[in-house]
């Protein structure tokens, strides 16, 4: 997603330009826009022409309308995000108050305005706008000659470097000049891991290639580290791992992430992160089950008794129509985050999501047992608590 212009004032007012670039942006414009906000796009609309003698004629045209947002409809397969609303700002073409449609698609640029921008929106938006920011898994796919620089998400894979050195071939009496080729390509690669990828996020580099490519580049890349003094690689030596990939191009990322061994690694960042804390929720709701609730009634208690080690939230919660209801949910996440607990936004998206969205959307480890909340009386049917009551509302 592209950041063309943001204006938020300390009321929490203002407005925001974005464009989406990938299919992973438009669904966070759709976690971003809620009914009620307004959205301000080019579209085509119809219009009727009455000639001099009578007749009509109808020609399209391209004009840009600003509507307050009333419905909001994702469709996946086309990747498109259709709105509709009526009109609020003057236009040539259409009447204000006028119902429309805005279909909003990838590089079509909008703009979104809230009636009030919170922590949850601006924290979207931040991580749309800057990819690396959820980029867990580096990988690069290499070859003699080739190598693509990657950054992989919970849902996508962005390269972000393709490096392509023209290597002599090993002759006779000129080995030397294939060495020299192969140095100044494997510098290459090093200088572009060092550029892109960023070791505060990345949990695990793949280094990937077909025979001994990656064992040489590996090699050289540390001795150069430990002449140069690049601390950031040799602190992080544990993250790198060597796998065999078919070729240096892109499309073979897809057999070494289905590596068992790399899908093990890989079980500390964050595409995998949601799936081990719905396990360790299930397993506290088994083994202790006045450390583990669900249902909005009981995490809310343990919210304000700020027992709350680990919340669990669906990012469906923030879509909700109801205001308060959306902004209840902001404030939960900030008093758990206050308090010094650990907030896991779950994508509705992904099976976890799923799950999490049967025990009503929202769960809680706690730090500490609070058996009164087991003990207290479950009136509100949205709510669930731990101890045996598998409640599937939603």
């Amino acid at each position: 997603m592209k950041l063309l212009g943001k204006y938020v004032d300390k009321g929490m007012q203002g407005n925001v330009t974005l464009m989406p670039e990938e299919s992973e942006d438009m669904w966070h414009a759709y976690n971003l826009i809620a009914e009620g906000d307004s959205v301000r796009s080019t579209t085509i609309r119809k219009v009727q022409n009455e000639t001099a003698t009578g007749s009509s004629t109808s020609s399209r045209v391209r004009t840009t309308l600003t509507i307050a947002v009333e419905s909001i409809d994702f469709d996946t397969q086309a990747c498109v995000l259709r709105l509709k609303g009526r009109n609020i700002e003057e236009n040539q073409y259409v009447k204000m108050g006028a119902y429309h449609t805005l279909d909003l698609e990838l590089n079509r640029k909008f703009e979104l305005r809230k009636p009030e921008w919170d922590t949850i929106a601006l924290e979207r938006i931040e991580m749309a706008c800057d990819p690396t920011q959820s980029a867990d898994v580096a990988a690069v796919v290499m070859q003699e000659g080739l190598a693509n620089v990657c950054l992989i998400t919970a849902s996508m894979t962005l390269v972000r470097s393709k490096i392509e050195v023209s290597i002599p071939r090993k002759r006779k009496g000129n080995v030397q000049q294939h060495e020299k080729g192969l140095a100044k390509f494997y510098e290459q690669v090093m200088q572009s891991i060092l550029r892109h990828v960023n070791f505060d996020v990345v949990k695990c580099v793949l280094i990937a290639s077909p025979g001994f490519v990656r064992d040489q580049f590996y090699d050289y890349m540390f001795q150069q580290a430990v002449k140069m003094d690049y601390k950031v690689l040799l602190d992080n030596k544990s993250r790198f791992m060597l796998v065999h990939a078919s070729s240096g191009f892109k499309h073979s990322l897809k057999e070494v992430l289905q590596d068992p061994a790399v899908v093990a690694k890989m079980s500390d960042t964050k595409a995998a992160g949601e799936v081990k804390v719905l396990e360790q929720f299930y397993m506290m709701l088994q083994c202790e089950p006045t450390k583990a609730f669900y249902g909005k009634k009981h995490v809310l208690a343990a919210a304000e008794a700020q027992s709350i080690e680990i919340l669990l939230i669906s990012d469906n919660l923030f879509r909700c129509q109801d205001i308060h209801l959306r902004k209840e949910y902001v404030n939960l996440v900030e008093s758990v985050r206050d308090a010094g607990g650990e907030v896991k936004i779950f994508s509705s998206m992904h099976i976890s999501g799923e799950q999490l969205a049967q025990l009503t959307g929202v769960a809680a480890i706690l730090r500490f047992p609070m058996p009164e909340l087991e003990d207290s009386d479950d009136d509100d049917d949205e709510d669930g608590a731990a101890g045996g009551d598998n409640s599937d509302s939603d």
